[in-house]
């Protein structure tokens, strides 16, 4: 079964379950609407959805660009300096002990309650998975190779961008694949905690107002664009990315 028919059928199986539930249970249509109002809600209320939409996806997106971009140049900064493996690394280990929503309220003090804070959140999710697997594939270069360079008199700069760099591509783009879903969690963890925009501010918006079915008509959207963005950064790492294991 290909990759597209696996998605329809396993969708198509949840809905299933969903439905299943309400009608197992009886459950109060305020508090697990039917498949078919929350249906109905994203179509009446699409204008609103997209609206909201664009918003928490341009913050995902900044976040994607520029964690990707300081993950990358991380790894290879901590991998050419022995001094920066030794004090960077232990730092990074050390934030990814801090919980995501404890830093979401900081961030929204210090960078206020536009766009700055969720694109903040978003790249510190990015910005780990990115480093930590892209640093992981430069420290496994086949050390054969890195001799043979050596002994060929390659500097340490042309070693790093014409071995290290493309053999570890692959664990850059896995990466890039983990961030891509990760991403979306901390634009909505910083929506959640302040702004007037965005999928986290709706459902907080609906939830309040007792709108069960506008508050899952936004999850759901939130999952298809999250879907769409890791098939999205998957077929650019299969193209520019995934490539055999040489120099």
């Amino acid at each position: 079964m290909t990759g597209w028919r696996a998605g329809i059928a396993a969708t198509c199986l949840a809905i299933a379950i969903w439905q299943g539930v309400i009608w197992a249970t009886g459950v109060a249509r305020f508090i697990l609407p039917p498949p078919t109002l929350v249906a109905q809600t994203i179509w009446d209320s699409r204008a609103l959805l997209a609206e909201h939409a664009l918003i928490t996806m341009s913050e995902v997106l900044i976040g994607f660009v520029l964690g990707g971009v300081l993950g990358f140049i991380s790894a290879i900064g901590l991998v050419a300096s022995p001094t920066a493996r030794a004090l960077v690394r232990p730092i990074l280990v050390f934030s990814q002990s801090i919980p995501v929503f404890a830093l979401a309220p900081i961030l929204t003090l210090w960078l206020g309650f536009g766009l700055g804070s969720k694109i903040a959140m978003a790249l510190i999710i990015i910005y780990f998975p990115v480093t930590s697997s892209f640093f992981d594939a430069l420290m496994r270069t086949n050390r054969d190779w890195i001799g043979l360079a050596q002994v060929m008199g390659a500097h340490p700069a042309r070693i790093m961008w014409h071995i290290r760099v493309p053999a570890a591509l692959p664990g850059f783009a896995s990466g890039l694949r983990l961030a891509a879903v990760y991403a979306p969690i901390g634009a909505i963890i910083g929506e959640w905690v302040g702004a007037s925009k965005g999928l986290g501010y709706l459902m907080l918006l609906a939830n309040g107002r007792a709108k069960t079915d506008l508050m899952f008509a936004a999850l759901i959207v939130l999952a298809i664009l999250t879907v769409l963005m890791h098939a999205g950064v998957n077929r650019l790492c299969e193209r520019f990315f995934d490539r055999p294991d040489e120099p």
